[in-house]
């Protein structure tokens, strides 16, 4: 298997070749190869392909200037001048950040971006500088509101870290639907004829196992009326609020007819402004303490949110990421295509 590394290091050398300054290509395959290090595959280094794609078809810009449009106190906005989500996301938080130190908290929206990749990342980095961190985005229709017929709502994922001097990271990342679309289209791509039961019905309404009819159909809401409400309220948070667009307006990454129109929200909260940082480090060690010693009802184990995920990048950092023949194969094609070596297996 691929060393993360190696994969981080061919993933830069291809973006590199199709335009990207080093430092921004790095930063995307910094965020694809964190997530196949965690596991989330559907969001790893084979989103690649479609990324550029989207560049070739001209409706992505494979390394513009972003720019801060509007700052006041402990927020901004951030226009990401339909650039890769990864850069625009990375920047944001480290702005949020810089905004907590000096006023507690800092808020920054994203405009015009495009899929940012996992939430979580963003999440981490500030929890890994000690801030609370929290990352929400807006995607594509994937679901009707609850009772509703028309699919106007995505998977819209909220991702909160908390910092933790002694313990792994807590680190929660959910989308709003039961299961990222991410998954079921990697299902797709791969070959599978099924997917598990509860994850999506057809255009009708009815459940389907096919991923290829559950593509062209709806995703099932995490928790039914539940989820719909936070996907949409998401979508106000990261759309509205930025002013790209209204909720059901983000083009999603298969379809090149259009730029995505995305938008991001990235927030930093800083301990110390709040009830003081050993107080609350103290009390966070108490609580994950608790969770993951506490006895498991079906005799295994107890994971607090992210626990998991840190398990498997261990496992992953020493033993390498798998990749998929047909991973390997789209991801060769770039090889190819740009006159590099071909990707590590």
């Amino acid at each position: 298997m691929a060393t993360s590394m190696e994969l981080r290091r061919f993933a830069t050398d291809i973006l590199v070749a199709a335009g990207m300054r080093r430092q921004n290509a790095d930063v995307v395959a910094a965020v694809m190869i964190g997530a196949d290090l965690s596991g989330v595959h559907s969001h790893g280094v084979a989103r690649l392909p479609v990324y550029l794609q989207r560049v070739d078809a001209g409706v992505m810009v494979i390394d513009p200037e972003m720019t801060v449009l509007r700052a006041r106190g402990a927020t901004a906005l951030l226009d990401a001048a339909n650039g890769f989500g990864q850069v625009a996301a990375t920047r944001a938080m480290a702005h949020a950040i810089e905004l907590a130190r000096d006023h507690g908290a800092g808020v920054v929206s994203v405009a015009r971006s495009n899929h940012f990749g996992v939430a979580g990342h963003y999440a981490r980095a500030a929890a890994e500088s000690g801030f609370v961190g929290i990352a929400l985005t807006n995607a594509s229709p994937a679901m009707p509101p609850f009772n509703g017929t028309r699919r106007v709502l995505g998977t819209n994922p909220i991702a909160i870290g908390i910092p933790s001097r002694s313990r792994p990271l807590a680190v929660l990342d959910m989308s709003s639907t039961t299961v990222a679309r991410g998954k079921i289209r990697r299902a797709f791509d791969n070959g599978e004829t099924e997917i598990p039961a509860g994850w999506a019905t057809d255009s009708g309404g009815v459940p389907t196992t096919d991923p290829a009819v559950a593509l062209t159909g709806n995703l099932a809401p995490l928790g039914g009326p539940k989820g719909a409400g936070l996907s949409l309220v998401i979508d106000l948070l990261a759309g509205a609020l930025s002013g790209t667009g209204p909720a059901g307006s983000v083009v999603g990454l298969p379809d090149a007819s259009a730029a995505s129109g995305t938008g991001h929200l990235l927030i930093a909260l800083d301990p110390e402004a709040f009830g003081g940082a050993e107080r609350f480090d103290a009390l966070v060690e108490r609580s994950l303490d608790d969770v993951a010693g506490m006895d498991a009802a079906d005799g295994g184990r107890v994971f607090y949110p992210g626990l998991i995920e840190h398990e498997h990048r261990e496992r992953a950092e020493r033993d390498g990421i798998p990749l998929t023949d047909a991973d390997h194969a789209r991801l060769r094609v770039l090889a190819d295509r740009f006159g590099l070596a071909e990707p590590p297996r």
